[in-house]
């Protein structure tokens, strides 16, 4: 009888000496899943090479990653709609989204903020993009992305060596209310500013219509036959001016300075259309965009208000570097 009791004792103690771990294991396989989600600006490569750094980092971490539908063409207009039919899935816990204007997208992102749902913003902006300070904008997490300003003046004194820092220039940008093409104008403005005998003839906005680049930077050549160097905000803007340039026979004489390393914009750097190329570096933007809303989901670290990868330039003597071509961007 004694002898049974103890059996019984033992085999007792036993399963209260396993139950935590049990337990322990029972939640650990029952751990609820970090989802993120992401809602590209338009469909160009720059978003596409962001989505793969996205999803290799996403893949290394055990994050579930959904995307939104990406907007075939650049504005509130059309990517609000595809991002309320993202939220709408549901089983979100984070949004990293390149927000196409930095007002209109205000109130949309604060509505989701409002529901729990931590918001980082990738490549573009809100507001000025100073998170810091208490604002109307100031609720996302963190905005990272290129100093797009700092890219300006460095394209603009790449230019300006370019054109024997004399002569005039032209600015094709896209839009007035976008973050990112803000910056690029200003910046290059500043840069160019510098240089006593450059002068810069205007600047307009193609909308993020190549065609319309094409209409305003031939309308820029008739009127200033003399145009010595163009600056393209980006790779629609570039591509439109390019074309006009040759279409006037004059590719090479006019020196094009371009923003994102597509393989069109590399192609035409090599053939001799465009002079100049600067990448950014969409892959690690996403990667770092998934790393913090990784660790804040799940050990409540905050990230950094304001996360500033660099950038590299394209030049007709580094173009064919083996070591630049992990810059060129991919679908």
């Amino acid at each position: 009888m004694k002898r049974s009791l103890v059996l019984v004792l033992a085999v007792a103690l036993a399963a209260l000496m396993a139950m935590p771990l049990f337990a322990g294991g029972s939640q650990e396989a029952g751990k609820k899943s970090v989802t993120i989600a992401f809602m590209p600006g338009v469909a160009d490569p720059f978003y596409y090479t962001m989505e793969k750094g996205i999803r290799a980092k996403a893949k290394a971490l055990g994050v579930n990653i959904v995307v939104g539908d990406y907007p075939d063409s650049w504005g509130p207009e059309k990517q609000v709609p595809n991002l309320q039919a993202l939220m709408a899935k549901g089983g979100i816990d984070l949004l990293l989204i390149a927000p196409t204007s930095n007002q209109a997208l205000v109130a949309p992102l604060k509505a989701i903020s409002d529901k729990g749902i931590p918001v980082i913003t990738v490549d573009t902006y809100l507001g000025d993009g100073d998170y810091s300070k208490p604002s109307a904008y100031s609720f996302p997490l963190a905005y990272i992305g290129t100093d797009n300003k700092l890219g300006g003046k460095q394209v603009a004194e790449h230019l300006a060596k370019l054109i024997g820092e004399k002569g005039k220039v032209y600015v094709v940008n896209t839009n007035p209310d976008a973050s990112s093409v803000i910056d690029r104008g200003n910046g290059f403005k500043e840069g160019i500013a510098e240089f006593p005998n450059i002068t810069l003839v205007g600047m307009d906005y193609c909308m993020d219509n190549q065609q319309k680049a094409m209409e305003l930077t031939t309308a820029a050549l008739q009127k200033n036959p003399d145009l010595a160097g163009i600056f393209g905000v980006n790779v629609f803007s570039a591509q439109g001016s390019a074309q006009a340039v040759k279409n006037a026979g004059l590719a090479g004489a006019v020196k094009i300075a371009s923003w994102d390393a597509t393989q069109t914009l590399i192609d035409a750097l090599k053939g001799g259309d465009i002079d100049l190329v600067l990448a950014q570096l969409p892959g690690q933007i996403g990667s770092l965009g998934v790393d913090a809303g990784y660790k804040y989901l799940t050990a409540k670290t905050a990230p950094q208000k304001k996360i500033i990868p660099g950038f590299q330039f394209f030049t007709k003597d580094n173009v064919n570097d083996p070591a630049m071509q992990q810059y060129i961007y991919s679908k």
